[in-house]
C-alpha cells in the first residue's frame, strides 16, 4: 500500500505563478509541496516562452545596430548563420534563472515532487512519478498552476520541423527564406517582428483587420509601419481553410478565398490552451469553462473553496506578472492573511519590436466611460535621446479628462516602453495631475522626457 504524506498546502506546477504560490505558504510557516511535471523548475516561462522569445529578441536589436552603424562597420549576415549562434547566451539565461528558482524553493523548505498530478478527491492527490512509481499527498489547501501550452487546430498538422508552434519554433536550426505566421496575438506579433528583422520575409495571417487589436490603433500602426519597414507583411481578414508540407521545400497554405501562399516554415500562434485535462478535477468536484478554463473569483478561489486556481489556466490576462500576484495572493486568501490593496492599473508589456506597452484607459476607453478625452502625444524623434540612441520610431500617448487635468491612461509603442510605462503607472496609482508631469524635472537627455511634451501637448489644448 503506497504511503500518504500530508500537507497543509499542496501547489500543482512549478511556474511563475506556482511558484509564487509555494514561497508564500512557505513564509507563512506552513508545510508545502511543490509538483511539477517536469524534471526542471520554472516551467513554460523560462524553458519555452518569455526567456527564449526575449534572449533572441535582444540579439536581434543588437544585430539591427551594428546595420545601423553600416559607415562604421563593415557588416552583413551570414547566409548559413544558425540560429543557436544568436542566442549563445540563451542556455546560460535559462540555466541560471532556472537555478535562481530552484534555489528559492530550496531555501525555503519547500519539497518538489517531479511527475503528473491527478486528483482522487478534493483533498487527495495521486503523483505518477517520471519512474513510474505513484505518490500520494494529501493537501488542507491546493493550488492548481499547470499553466498552458500552444493551441493545435485541428485543419493544420504541426510537425514541429517544417509546421511549428511557439514551444518549437526556436528548436530551428536555420534560419527560413520565408515563415508565415498564423495569428495576430501577442505571441505572432512578436516572433513575427523579430525573424523579419531578421531578414526572414514574414506573412502575418489572421482573421483581424490589424495585429493586437485590444491595443491603442496608434501603437498598432507604429508597429504595422516598423512591420512592413523590416519586410514584413500583415494579410487581415483572412481565415485558412488548410495548411500542409509539400514533402520536399514548402508549406502550402489554402485560404478559404482560394488563395494559396507558399511558405519554407510555418508559426502557428493561435493562442494557447489550459493544462488541465490530465489532472482529474472534475474528482476534485471542479468543472471546467466552456472555453476549458477552471473558474473563479476574485479572490482565485474555485468553487471547491480550498481549491483555488492561478495563472493561465484561469485565463486573461495570461501574463506572468499578473500569475505571480494571483499566486501569492490566493495563498494569502487561503491561509486569512492581509494580502494588501488589490492591484490597480496592471501594465501590459508587448515585446514586439519595437515594445509597445499600455496602462489605464485607451482614448476610446475614456471617452466612452467620460465623453470627452484630451490626448497629449510625444513622438520619439522629437526627443534628443531618441535621436542620440537611434530610436526614433516611438510614440508616447497620454489621455486625460476633458478638462486636461486627470490622467487616466498611458500608451507606448519604441524601445523601452516596457520600462517606461512604470511612470505612468504610478502616476495613475497616485492620482497625479497633468501639471505635474509639465511642472518638474526629468533628466536630459532621456526618453522618460516623452512625459513632459505629452503632458504640455495637453496643457496647450485645455479650454480658458
Amino acid at each position: 500500500m503506497t504511503p500518504t504524506t500530508s500537507y497543509d498546502l499542496v501547489v500543482i506546477g512549478s511556474g511563475p505563478a506556482g511558484q509564487k504560490a509555494a514561497i508564500q505558504g512557505a513564509k507563512a510557516g506552513k508545510r508545502v509541496a511543490l509538483i511539477e511535471q517536469t524534471r526542471e523548475i520554472g516551467g513554460a516561462c523560462v524553458y519555452h516562452g518569455t526567456i527564449p522569445s526575449k534572449t533572441l529578441r535582444e540579439t536581434a536589436l543588437k544585430m539591427v545596430q551594428f546595420l545601423n552603424a553600416t559607415d562604421v562597420f563593415d557588416f552583413r549576415m551570414r547566409d548559413d548563420l544558425k540560429i543557436a549562434s544568436l542566442m549563445t547566451r540563451l542556455d546560460t539565461v535559462v540555466r541560471a534563472h532556472g537555478e535562481f528558482m530552484k534555489e528559492q524553493i530550496i531555501r525555503n523548505g519547500i519539497d518538489r515532487f517531479h511527475g503528473r498530478a491527478q486528483f482522487h478527491s478534493d483533498r487527495e492527490i495521486h503523483i505518477r512519478g517520471l519512474d513510474g512509481t505513484t505518490t500520494i499527498l494529501t493537501a488542507s489547501i491546493s493550488v492548481i498552476a499547470t499553466g498552458s501550452r500552444p493551441r493545435v487546430p485541428d485543419n493544420i498538422p504541426i510537425d514541429h520541423e517544417h509546421i511549428l508552434d511557439s514551444d518549437s519554433i526556436l528548436s530551428l536550426v536555420y534560419f527560413p527564406k520565408s515563415l508565415i505566421v498564423l495569428g495576430g496575438g501577442v505571441i505572432a506579433s512578436e516572433y513575427a517582428s523579430i525573424f523579419a528583422l531578421l531578414g526572414v520575409q514574414v506573412t502575418m495571417v489572421d482573421t483581424a483587420d490589424r495585429p493586437l487589436k485590444f491595443l491603442d490603433p496608434e501603437l498598432t500602426d507604429q508597429f504595422c509601419q516598423a512591420f512592413k519597414k523590416t519586410g514584413g507583411h500583415y494579410r487581415g481578414q483572412q481565415k485558412v481553410q488548410q495548411a500542409q508540407w509539400d514533402g520536399f521545400s514548402k508549406v502550402t497554405t489554402l485560404l478559404e478565398n482560394g488563395e494559396t501562399l507558399d511558405s519554407e516554415k510555418m508559426l502557428v500562434a493561435l493562442g494557447r490552451v489550459a493544462n488541465i485535462e490530465h489532472l482529474n478535477i472534475q474528482a476534485a468536484g471542479l468543472t471546467p469553462t466552456p472555453r476549458g478554463l477552471i473558474p473563479v473569483n476574485d479572490q482565485c478561489q474555485t468553487t471547491v473553496p480550498h481549491i483555488y486556481a492561478v495563472g493561465d489556466v484561469i485565463g486573461p490576462p495570461s501574463l506572468a506578472s499578473c500569475s505571480m500576484e494571483q499566486g501569492r495572493r490566493a495563498v494569502c486568501h487561503a491561509l486569512g492573511l492581509d494580502s494588501g490593496d488589490a492591484p490597480e492599473h496592471i501594465p501590459m508589456g508587448i515585446f514586439t519590436i519595437p515594445e509597445m506597452s499600455s496602462v489605464g484607459l485607451s482614448e476610446e476607453e475614456a471617452i466612452a466611460k467620460y465623453g470627452e478625452a484630451l490626448v497629449g502625444r510625444a513622438h520619439f524623434h522629437e526627443i534628443a535621446r531618441g535621436q542620440i540612441s537611434g530610436m526614433t520610431h516611438g510614440l508616447l500617448k497620454m489621455v486625460a479628462d476633458a478638462k486636461g487635468e486627470k490622467l487616466l491612461g498611458v500608451h507606448i509603442v519604441g524601445e523601452g516602453a516596457t520600462e517606461l510605462i512604470h511612470i505612468g503607472q504610478m502616476g495613475l496609482l497616485h492620482h497625479i495631475d497633468i501639471d505635474r508631469f509639465v511642472d518638474n524635472i526629468f533628466n536630459f537627455p532621456t526618453l522618460a522626457e516623452a512625459y513632459r511634451i505629452a503632458a504640455l501637448d495637453i496643457a496647450k489644448q485645455r479650454k480658458n
